[in-house]
Order: structure tokens, then C-alpha cells, then sequence
């Protein structure tokens, strides 16, 4: 039997479909496991998981996912986790808490930096110094001005979860678990209901990580193409000194209910706010493979696609405006299924749930179409082999794969070796077996354990709820006597003084960190050959896959139908066409193809004052599909039936309640487009295809649906013809280099098929917008933004203002907003195409002291004093966000923007020149050119408005939601 330092080979597995071979190895002394993923990719990934099951819904498991990460034994400096974003070429770094786990995972295709993240994030989690005022910053603690008040409260997860829950969809979630599972930790709230997490004491906190935060406890995970006795090495040295512990970690298994359940909570809703409900189920544990997958395919026929059965009910029946619900959740000891309604009476929620009922027992007694099979087997599998995760690591995405067994002691490898259970469920289907009719009438019509959860609006319950909390904290203030008055406001200046406090040269030196001579000097160019007629060619390997970008340009679109475009792009693909419908036409995308949908993407260019915008179709397929998705793309851009006003309807319902749900949970976003509206013809069309301005539109258009559809079909009909043109058109074609021949040949088909001419560029000028902009909704929490405009002053870009950006972010507003002002994070976006600079918090409690913040990055800029490794590692991080790790796809994409925005190597090449040689004096420089133009600029706030009120700064206040 093979044992290397300390570890005991108990199976080694090869997995072809997964590309990889995988080991899984036990501890000899803690019995701590690891699996050791062998595979070519570069891009490594180390996670360590822990089960951290709450006993109340204090957050304690999110608070210390946050604190271990706030200095170590090995690494004794306030935050290593920042100073690692700050130096490193980290391809992913951060941390996850689930209701019953804990993980830590990192990532980089550099092979020094790697082992030096995993050596820092060991210490972290095993060694972390974690004092009191630790947990007084990441958690939550009392602020006092004086002694007469007011008293308030503070802390990082106390304000994100306070913006957690001003979202309906973050509480939908939420409510819909917790009532499924009353009996076990899931019906918690592991990461902090506002309310209790001030329940939570310090000998709590500590407690907790004494109890969970164990190698006995943990698994571990190598992924990657690194050697593999160097990872026992490492592994091994970092556990040395623990013996065994068997912490009661398990995690409870929910009992099944005899009859059904009903639960009803409230949400913080404007005047017009309408219900939500979902219904779930609880279904059996995650860890039998061939179910997982087959319950997959079954959400897929349900509610996959537009046409789904109970999708098409639910969204016809037009008692609601968008799904609700989770669908299938496969992350937890038990699968559950949510679905429901958002935009719903809450008294039509019985009709809701007779609807769902309804279609279930018709697909029982009848089954899903062949089609319906097939689409649904086509797109499981597809997602399967293509294995991507987008800007995650894929070895990420298998680590969190692998945990949906394992965490619960199954088999790790099951989730990753696929080609079995596919085939079984194939077998079974052929043989003839009802197998989705079984299902459907075993675990959701014969299910007892279900549950609806209907949410109502309630318009005043923000201010009630800031009532309750405030006369809570008056209460509390008028039990403390003046010496807890006065250690509270020492408690809170200590705790300033320590977050002031500077690491010393000596603890920043424990930290492992590149040196600039191990940064790449070179631009690495994404493999690229462009032909005459506007089209790209990219030759990587892409696993047989052929991924196609089909863009048009829409510089003709008049600004009043901007915030159609994004409809127009979904309708193209699910309205139908003459020749099927759009249930017969979404099911041939998914039984032909690994998706087709649209995007829209808006840029200035570099060294002009146009704007790049255009509409993406995207899709992909094996290559032997080629030509039939080549024959959808043409027909939808032909033929689609745009003017069908029962689909367009539903369309419309949907996009602008996602809109409307998007408002809280991506605030900074939100504000963002708002502030990039203000910079030109660029930013205004995004912020009409994207923003509020989009929102706004899609509402007027609402209004107009009843009594002016003719204008409505006539402005869809000038949308075509002004898009769908060969001119202006540019294709872009990734796959593998012995594929691109035989699709390219398929290509000037397409383009020959569409109609000639374009028309002249419209008129972008952005809209009039006040300098101080309030965006009204009911939140806890708000979302601050500034925007100042360079271009006037003479400002030209140089690749050292990356530099200052990143330690505008990483330093300055990661100091001045998050740790001292509570909020959950803080961002500074410099835009190097159109010249502006913008800074936006997220989840902040504050409002005029990040406003202040923000106004003194000049002054940060001029002070800066770092010195030799410490000034290093901020160039060294801002090269990595330049050189971000790209999957195939996403190279191709991404090389296409590139061409669109005139970003050619030889412009990124000097910029990268430029970034890898700043001086100190480069960002002191910025600091002054910055002095004067901070006083100026725009605000935009999404928040409260009570907030801007007591902000004084005479917002222009509008209404969002």
C-alpha cells in the first residue's frame, strides 16, 4: 500500500470523460482526506472544505469564513487574504460558506504563486490568530459618539446581511429552505439573520473554529498539472503536531412530513410590489449519482427551456411575471425543488399551485414528449463533457461537484465520472421505461413534504424594521450604565486605532510573494486570423466543441428603442419561426446544440468618440452540428415571429422583473451603469439596454402592450431592420484548429443569406442627469457611487494608473470603506477607454463618510510611501488582473472585444510595458492630477431615502422599485 509523508493511497481512479486521473488519500495520524486530481491544466486549484453545521443563526460560520483570513501564527499581518489579492496572479481567491460547509479554495497557473497561496491559506485556516477585534470588524459590535448616543451597530457580515435581506430573492431562497428543512441546520440561516447575529459572543465565535476547524474535519483538494508528491509535502508539513479529532459534524438528515406544509413571510416592497410564493419539495439524499443526473434531466424537461411544460404553464397563465424558486437545488445532504411564481397576487397563489399540480399529473400519466427527452439528455450531457465554468476554475467546479457525496462520506469520484450513470439512464429510456412519468409521480406528486411559501409586500416594513432596531438599541443604551457607555466607545476607538495601525516590515515580510522578474514581460496573444469579410478565426483546443459569435452592429438604433434590443435578442430565439413554433424551435437549440442565446456589449473605443455596441448571438454545438445550428441562427435572424404579442408579453413580463429583482442584490452594478451612463455615448447605451433607463423603459413599454401593440410590433420591425444586416456584421468562430476549416466553409452562407445596408449612426447623447442622484428602494443598506470625468483636464491613459487603481482598491477603500465603515466591499474602476473614474461600495451603511473616503483618494495617491516588495506586489497584482485565465470560449470572445475596441497587442503590449514599470512617483503624480477634479463629479446613491435625506446633499431622487 503506498504511504508518502504520511499519507496512505486508499484508491486511485482514472477518469477519462473528466480528463484526469484522481487519487483519494487518507492522513495516517488526523484521517483527514485528499483527493489528488492529475490532469494537464494549468490553472491549479487547492481547496480545503470543512462541515460547519450552525446550531442558531448567529452567522458564525460566516463571520469566521471572513476572520481566518485576517492574520495567522505563520502570516501575523492584519489581513494576508488582502495582501495576497494585492501580489498575487491568483486566478481565483476567496471563500464560500454553505449551509453545512465551509470552503477555502485558491487558484493560479503560476506555480510559485500557487504554493504560496496554499501555504498562507493553510495557516489561515488552522492557525488563525483571530483576536476580539477581529470579530468586532467582521461580525458585528456597538459604536457610540458620546455617552448620551445614539447607539448603533457595526460590523461586515452584520451590513451584508442586512443587504442579503432587503433582497426578495436572497429571503425567497432562504424561507424556501429553512421551511423544508425545520428539523435540521438547513432550516438556519447559516450565514446571519440581521436580528440574532447580535446574539453572537466572542466565546462563541472562538468555540466554533475549535470545534470545526480540524484536519479530522476537512477535506482536502489538489487539481492541476503540479507534482503530486510535492502536494503530500506540503500537505503533510502543514499537519504535523494534530491528532486525531471526530468533531459531531454530521450533518442531520430531514425526516419526511405525512401532509403538506404552508408558511408565509413578508418582504420590504414599494407601492407597486406584487407577491412571490414557491412550492418545494424535499427529495432524497445527493448522493446517488444515476438520480442526480435523472432528477437534472427532469428539471431540464420541467423548466428548462421557454417552451418547458411547466415553465409555458406557469408564464401563460399570466398570473405571475417571472419563475420563482430555485429549481433543482443538488448542493445539499438532500436534493429540494422550488418553483413558483414572482409578480403574483398572493391571493392567486392556490390557482398558482393547482396550475403546477395539474401539469405534473398530465406529464405522469402521459410522460414528456421525445423531444422533450432528447433536449433534455442533449443538454445534461453537453454541459458534462464541456465542463465550463466560466471565469471559475474548473477544477473548482469539480472540487465543488465532488463535495455533493463526499461531504456526506459517499464516493468523491462519483460526481466526476459521468459516463456510467449517462449511460444507464439512456439504457433504461430505450428499454422503454417510464422513467420521468416515475419520477415526477414518486417524488412530487406523491410527496408529502412539500411546502408553499407565499411572500407578501409590506411597503412600511423597512421603516418599521428600522424602527424596531433603533428602539431595540435605545433600550439597550438606557440599561448601560456609564461605564458601559464608556467601554463601548473605547471598544469602538481601539478598534479604529487597530485598523489604522500599519502591518510592520517585518510580519509583511513572512508573507510569500513573487518578485517581478517572474512576471512574463510579454503579452500572450490568443491564437487569431482574421479574414476580409469580418470574420475571426481562433484555433484552440476546444474539446470538439465549436463556439460561434455572430455580431451586428447596432450604432444605427435610435436611443428610444435601446431598451428593446435586449427583448429583441431573446425573441429572435423564442418566438418560432413559420416553420415550428417556439416550443418546437427551443427544443431543437437544445437537442442540436450546447445553448444559442444573445448579448449585448457597449464599449468606447480606444483613441476616438465612437462606441463599439453591438448584439451577440452566441451559440455552440459539436462540430457535427454545425450546419444545423449555422440553419437555426439563419432562420431566427429570417424568420422569427417577432410580432407575436403573447410571446413578446411574456418576454417582457420576465425581463423586467429580472431587472427589478436585480436592483438589490447587484446595487454596485446598478449604480455603476448609472455613473458610466454620464461618460458618453457608450455608457448611455449601455445604461439604456442594462440600467435603470432600461428598467424605465421596459415599464413604459408595459403600459403601452394593451393600447398601442401595432407601435409596439412597428418598433420591433425597425429593430430588425436595422440590425439584422451583412453590414457592419462580424463573425467569430473558436474551435479546434483541425475543425475551423470545415466550418468557416459554412460561414459565408450565413452572411450571403442576410439582407444588404445600413443605416446612419443614431444619436447616443446622454441623457440629462443630475449631479446628485438618488435611487429610491426599500434597503437597509446602500450602494454609493462617484464618478468624475478626466477627459476635460487633459487626462491620458498610462498603464501605471492600473497600478493605482488596484491599490486604490486592495489599500485605500478597502481600509477607509470596508474595514472602518462597515461596508461589504468597495471598488475603483478606471475606464481607459472612455477616461473616467468611478468608485462604488457595496452593501455600505454609510453614506456621507464614504462620500468623504472617496474624496480623499487624491491625498492617498500623494502620500504613498511603500517601498521595494510591498510596492512591487500592487504591480504584480495588477498584471493579473490584465492576464485573467481564460477558457477556450472565452479567449475567442474575448480576442473579438478586443478587435471591436481597436485594443490590438501592440496598444496592450505598451500598456503592459508601461504597468510592470511604475514608480512611486507614477501614482504620486496621479494624486495631484486627481487633486483638483475630486471636488467635482457626479454622485449616484442606491438606497434608502431616508439616508439621502439625512445626507443633505439635495438628491434628485427617482423611485426604482
Amino acid at each position: 500500500m503506498t504511504n508518502i509523508h504520511g499519507f496512505t493511497l486508499v484508491v486511485e481512479r482514472e477518469i477519462p470523460e473528466a480528463g484526469c486521473v484522481a487519487k483519494l488519500w487518507r492522513h495516517d495520524t488526523t484521517g483527514a482526506e485528499l483527493m489528488s486530481v492529475l490532469t494537464d491544466d494549468e490553472n491549479k486549484v487547492f481547496g480545503v472544505s470543512l462541515r460547519t453545521p450552525p446550531s442558531d443563526s448567529t452567522g458564525v460560520p460566516h463571520i469566521l469564513e471572513h476572520s481566518v483570513l485576517c492574520g495567522s501564527k505563520k502570516f501575523p499581518v492584519k489581513e494576508p487574504f488582502v495582501e495576497l489579492l494585492k501580489g498575487s496572479l491568483q486566478t481565483f481567491l476567496n471563500a464560500f460558506t454553505y449551509p453545512d460547509k465551509t470552503c477555502y479554495p485558491v487558484a493560479s497557473a503560476n506555480l510559485q504563486d500557487f504554493y504560496n497561496l496554499v501555504d498562507v491559506y493553510l495557516d489561515a485556516v488552522f492557525h488563525p490568530l483571530i483576536p476580539e477585534h477581529v470579530f468586532l470588524q467582521e461580525g458585528w459590535h456597538y459604536e457610540l459618539e458620546s455617552e448620551d448616543g445614539p447607539l448603533t451597530r457595526k460590523g461586515v457580515v452584520f451590513n451584508e446581511m442586512k443587504g442579503a435581506y432587503s433582497s426578495p430573492d436572497s429571503l425567497v431562497y432562504e424561507h424556501s429552505q429553512r421551511e423544508l428543512f425545520p428539523d435540521t441546520t438547513y432550516g438556519l440561516d447559516s450565514g446571519g439573520d440581521p436580528k440574532v447575529i447580535p446574539e453572537l459572543t466572542y466565546e462563541q465565535f472562538k468555540r466554533f473554529h475549535a470545534t470545526y476547524y480540524h484536519p479530522s474535519n476537512a477535506r482536502f483538494w489538489f487539481y492541476g498539472d503540479d507534482n503530486e508528491t510535492e502536494r503530500l509535502r506540503i500537505l503533510g508539513e502543514a499537519l504535523a503536531g494534530f491528532e486525531v479529532l471526530t468533531p459531531d459534524s454530521e450533518v442531520g438528515f430531514q425526516q419526511a412530513w405525512t401532509a403538506p406544509r404552508r408558511a408565509e413571510h413578508v418582504f420590504a416592497g414599494g407601492e407597486d410590489s406584487k407577491g412571490m410564493f414557491t412550492l418545494n419539495w424535499l427529495l432524497p439524499e445527493t448522493t446517488d449519482r444515476e438520480l442526480a443526473l435523472a432528477l437534472e434531466m427532469l428539471e431540464h424537461v420541467l423548466i428548462g427551456l421557454p417552451s418547458s411544460p411547466l415553465r409555458r404553464a406557469l408564464m401563460e397563465s399570466g398570473l405571475g411575471e417571472d419563475l420563482a424558486g430555485v429549481g433543482l437545488e443538488d448542493e445539499l445532504r438532500q436534493f429540494f425543488f422550488s418553483i413558483g411564481l414572482k409578480g403574483i397576487d398572493p391571493g392567486n397563489v392556490e390557482q398558482a399551485e393547482s396550475l403546477i399540480m395539474e401539469v405534473l399529473e398530465a406529464l405522469a400519466a402521459d410522460g414528456p414528449s421525445e423531444a422533450m427527452i432528447e433536449a433534455a439528455l442533449n443538454t445534461v450531457e453537453f454541459d458534462l463533457r464541456e465542463n465550463n465554468s466560466g471565469r471559475f476554475p474548473r477544477g473548482l467546479s469539480m472540487m465543488l461537484h465532488s463535495l455533493t457525496t463526499w461531504l456526506y462520506n459517499g464516493d468523491p469520484f462519483a460526481p466526476l465520472a459521468f459516463e456510467r450513470p449517462i449511460a444507464t439512464i439512456k439504457e433504461r429510456l430505450l428499454s422503454g421505461e417510464p422513467l420521468f412519468q416515475t419520477l415526477i409521480r414518486e417524488h412530487l406528486l406523491d410527496n408529502q413534504h412539500r411546502v408553499t411559501v407565499v411572500f407578501k409586500p409590506e411597503v412600511d416594513l423597512l421603516a418599521a424594521n428600522e424602527a424596531a432596531e433603533q428602539a431595540g438599541l435605545a433600550s439597550i443604551l438606557e440599561d448601560f450604565g456609564s461605564d458601559q457607555r464608556k467601554q463601548v466607545i473605547a471598544q469602538a476607538a481601539e478598534l479604529e486605532r487597530l485598523q489604522l495601525v500599519e502591518d510592520t516590515p517585518e510580519a509583511l515580510a513572512t508573507l510569500p510573494q513573487l518578485d517581478l522578474a517572474d512576471i512574463a514581460p510579454q503579452e500572450t496573444a490568443i491564437p487569431e486570423r482574421g479574414r476580409a469579410d469580418d470574420v475571426l478565426v481562433h484555433e484552440i483546443p476546444a474539446q470538439g466543441i465549436v463556439y460561434l459569435d455572430a455580431g451586428f452592429d447596432l450604432s444605427a438604433v435610435p436611443a428610444r428603442l435601446l431598451p428593446l434590443v435586449p427583448l429583441f435578442g431573446r425573441a429572435l430565439f423564442e418566438t418560432g419561426t413559420s416553420r415550428e413554433d417556439f416550443a418546437d424551435l427551443s427544443m431543437r437549440i437544445a437537442r442540436k446544440t450546447g445553448g444559442m442565446g444573445h448579448e449585448t456589449f457597449t464599449s468606447a473605443v480606444l483613441g476616438g468618440d465612437g462606441a463599439a455596441a453591438r448584439l451577440f448571438l452566441r451559440g455552440k454545438c459539436t462540430a457535427d452540428n454545425a450546419p444545423e445550428m449555422l440553419e437555426i441562427l439563419r432562420e431566427v435572424l429570417l424568420d422569427a415571429q417577432i410580432g407575436d404579442r403573447d410571446r413578446f408579453r411574456q418576454i417582457l413580463s420576465e425581463e423586467k422583473a429580472r431587472l427589478e429583482q436585480h436592483l438589490i442584490p447587484s446595487g454596485h452594478l446598478v449604480v455603476m451603469s448609472r455613473l458610466r451612463a454620464r461618460s458618453g455615448p457608450a455608457g448611455w447605451a449601455a445604461e439604456c439596454m442594462g440600467g435603470i433607463e432600461a428598467l424605465m423603459g421596459l415599464r413604459e413599454l408595459s403600459a403601452r402592450m394593451d393600447d398601442d401593440w401595432d407601435g409596439v410590433r412597428a418598433d420591433m420591425e425597425e429593430l430588425k431592420r436595422l440590425i439584422v444586416s451583412r453590414d457592419g456584421l462580424v463573425l467569430n468562430l473558436t474551435t479546434d484548429p483541425g475543425l475551423c476549416a470545415g466550418v468557416e466553409k459554412l460561414l459565408s452562407g450565413l452572411t450571403e443569406s442576410l439582407p444588404a445596408g445600413m443605416a446612419s449612426a443614431a444619436d447616443w447623447t446622454p441623457g440629462l442627469l443630475p449631479a446628485a442622484e438618488g435611487l429610491v428602494l426599500p434597503a437597509q443598506v446602500n450602494y454609493v457611487g462617484k464618478v468624475v470625468d478626466l477627459r476635460p483636464a487633459g487626462y491620458a491613459f498610462h498603464g501605471t494608473h492600473l497600478t493605482a487603481v488596484r491599490m486604490a482598491r486592495m489599500i485605500y477603500l478597502w481600509d477607509a470603506v470596508r474595514a472602518r465603515g462597515g461596508a461589504y466591499g468597495a471598488f475603483c474602476f478606471l475606464d481607459r477607454f472612455s477616461g473616467i473614474m468611478a468608485q462604488v461600495s457595496y452593501r455600505d451603511p454609510s453614506l456621507m463618510q464614504t462620500l468623504d473616503a472617496y474624496d480623499g483618494l487624491p491625498v492617498f495617491f500623494r502620500n504613498v510611501d511603500l517601498e521595494g516588495e510591498e510596492f512591487s506586489k500592487n504591480i504584480i497584482g495588477a498584471v493579473g488582473d490584465v492576464d485573467a485565465y481564460l477558457l477556450p470560449d472565452a479567449q475567442g470572445f474575448t480576442s473579438l472585444l478586443r478587435h471591436l475596441t481597436g485594443d490590438d497587442m501592440e496598444t496592450r503590449q505598451h500598456m503592459r510595458d508601461q504597468l510592470l514599470g511604475t514608480q512611486l512617483s507614477d501614482i504620486r503624480a496621479l494624486g495631484e492630477f486627481l487633486e483638483p477634479l475630486m471636488a467635482g463629479g457626479d454622485v449616484v446613491v442606491l438606497g434608502s431615502a431616508e439616508a439621502m435625506d439625512r445626507a443633505e446633499l439635495g438628491f434628485t431622487s427617482n423611485k426604482v422599485l
